[in-house]
C-alpha cells in the first residue's frame, strides 16, 4: 500500500469510528499540517465536522487565551455593557462608573441565576438579579440582598422578607466572579485563564503597525447578524486568502486587484494582508463610495486597506475612511453566528450624505460578505458527508491559512507560541 493510500484509509477509519478527543490534543495527528508550508496539507477535516475536536477547542482555545466578545464601541461609556458567550460560558463586559473596563461571569452570587440577556445593554448604577434582586455595582461589588441584611426593600414589605437567626452573612464575600478584560482598538477582549500571557502579548505588534488609524475613535454605523451552516475556522480561513477571489467576488476583485495584494505580517497571534493601492469605485461598489478619510494618515495607510484576522474568532478590515469587524461566534463544530459591525470615524460621517455613503457601504460588504457564507457553508457540506482525507496547500496563495492552522495545533497539543513576523512592512503576494 502506498502512504498515500495509507493516509486515506486511515482517514476513512477515522471518520466511521468517530475520533476520541485524546486523539486531537496528540502530536503525530498534525504531522502533515506542522510541514513547512510549500509541502503542507491541509489540518485534519475532523477540525471543521467533529464534536470532539469542538469540545477540545473550546477549551483549549476559547477558554485558555484572549478572545473577542464584541466591538469596544459597545462599551466606551460608563454603564455600557455587552454579554457574550465565551466557550459556552456566559460572561458580562462592562464599563464601570470608574471608567474601568471589567467583565464578569453572568451569574448571581445567591443560586447561580442568568442575569442579563446576551447582547448589548446599558445600566445606570447596577446589575440586579431578576429572581430575587440580588444587586451588583458595576466595579462587581454586592451591594444589596433582600432575603439578608442591608435590604433595600421598602420598609412596610420587610417582615415577607424576615430572616431573624439567619448565620452571619457578608455580602463583600458575594461579588461577582471577575474574569480578565481589555480593549485594543475596535475590539472588547476576555480572557478566562488567569494564567495565560498579557493581551499584549497576543496582539504582538499589531496596536503599532495600526497605530495611525487610531481605531480606539471608531463608532459603530451599522450592525448585520447572520446565521452560518458551518465551521467559524472555515470563516477565518477564508478570510485570509486571495485564492478564491477571481470566481467569487467580481465586484470586490476591481476595487482590490489582484495585482495591489501584499502579504502584511508582523509578529502576534494574527494573519495580516493588505490591498496597495485600492482601486477607485466601480458600477459594482467599492470602498469610498464619498466618504471621506480620516485625518493625520500617512501616505501608505492613505491607499491601502488592511485585512487581519485576530486569533481566534475576529476579523478586522481597516480602511482610511471605515473600518469593519466580523465577529464568529461558533455555536457548534457545524454552526457560526457572524456578527458584523460598520465602523465610521466622527470626521467622516458628518451629514446626510454620510448617511447614504455609509448605506451604500454596508450593502457592498453584506453582498461580499453573503457570497463568502455561500461558498464555505459548500465546504461544510462536503467536509461533512464524504471521507475526504485532507487536501494540499498551495503555498503562495495560502500560506496565512497555513500559519493560521498551526495557531490552532498549537493550542489544542499545548504549546503556547506566538508567530514570528516577516522580515519587511509588506510584500507582494503575486510577483510574476
Amino acid at each position: 500500500m502506498t502512504p498515500e493510500a495509507e493516509r486515506i484509509t486511515i482517514h476513512i477509519v477515522r471518520y466511521i469510528c468517530s475520533p476520541s478527543e485524546q486523539q486531537f490534543t496528540e502530536v503525530e495527528t498534525y504531522t502533515g499540517t506542522r510541514r513547512p508550508v510549500e509541502f503542507a496539507e491541509t489540518i485534519t477535516p475532523e477540525a471543521y465536522t467533529s464534536d470532539s475536536f469542538f469540545a477540545v477547542e473550546r477549551e483549549r482555545i476559547f477558554a485558555s487565551g484572549w478572545v473577542a466578545a464584541g466591538p469596544s464601541a459597545a462599551v466606551r461609556n460608563p454603564g455600557e455593557l455587552l454579554v457574550a458567550d465565551i466557550a459556552g460560558r456566559s460572561v458580562i463586559v462592562v464599563r464601570g462608573l470608574d471608567g474601568e473596563l471589567r467583565a464578569f461571569y453572568n451569574t448571581c452570587r445567591h443560586r447561580g441565576t442568568r442575569l442579563l440577556p446576551p447582547g448589548p445593554g446599558r445600566v445606570k448604577r447596577s446589575i440586579r438579579c431578576p429572581y430575587h434582586s440580588w444587586a451588583y455595582s458595576l466595579e462587581g461589588s454586592c451591594i444589596g440582598t433582600p432575603l439578608f441584611e442591608g435590604s433595600d426593600i421598602p420598609d412596610d414589605q420587610r417582615p415577607v422578607f424576615d430572616m431573624d437567626g439567619v448565620a452571619a452573612f457578608d455580602k463583600a464575600d458575594y461579588g461577582l466572579l471577575e474574569v480578565r478584560a481589555e480593549c485594543w482598538g475596535p475590539v472588547a477582549l476576555v480572557c478566562l485563564d488567569d494564567e495565560a500571557p498579557p493581551l499584549s502579548e497576543h496582539l504582538g505588534d499589531l496596536p503599532r503597525r495600526t497605530a495611525g488609524y487610531r481605531l480606539d475613535e471608531w463608532e459603530i454605523a451599522r450592525t448585520a447578524r447572520y446565521d452560518v451552516d458551518a465551521n467559524y475556522k472555515l470563516l477565518a480561513e477564508n478570510f485570509m486568502e486571495y485564492y478564491h477571489l477571481p470566481w467569487l467576488h467580481p465586484g470586490l476583485v476591481k476595487v482590490s486587484p489582484i495585482e495591489a495584494h501584499h502579504r502584511w505580517q508582523g509578529r502576534g497571534m494574527y494573519t495580516g494582508m493588505c490591498t496597495n493601492p485600492i482601486a477607485g469605485d466601480t458600477e459594482d461598489g467599492g470602498w469610498h463610495v464619498g466618504l471621506p478619510a480620516i485625518s493625520g494618515l500617512s501616505d501608505s495607510d492613505a491607499e491601502s486597506a488592511r485585512f487581519v484576522w485576530l486569533f481566534p474568532n475576529v476579523a478586522i478590515n481597516v480602511l482610511p475612511n471605515h473600518v469593519f469587524l466580523i465577529h464568529a461566534h461558533p455555536i457548534g463544530p457545524a454552526r457560526t453566528r457572524e456578527t458584523t459591525y460598520l465602523l465610521t470615524h466622527p470626521e467622516s460621517a458628518t451629514d446626510a450624505r454620510s448617511e447614504e455613503a455609509v448605506d451604500r457601504l454596508a450593502a457592498f460588504w453584506d453582498e461580499v460578505n453573503g457570497e463568502d457564507i455561500e461558498i464555505v457553508e459548500r465546504v461544510q457540506e462536503g467536509l461533512a458527508t464524504t471521507p475526504f482525507p485532507g487536501g494540499r496547500l498551495c503555498y503562495r496563495f495560502e500560506e496565512p491559512l497555513h500559519r493560521f492552522q498551526n495557531m490552532v495545533i498549537d493550542r489544542m497539543v499545548g504549546v503556547w507560541r506566538v508567530p514570528p513576523g516577516d522580515g519587511v512592512e509588506s510584500a507582494p503576494m503575486f510577483v510574476r
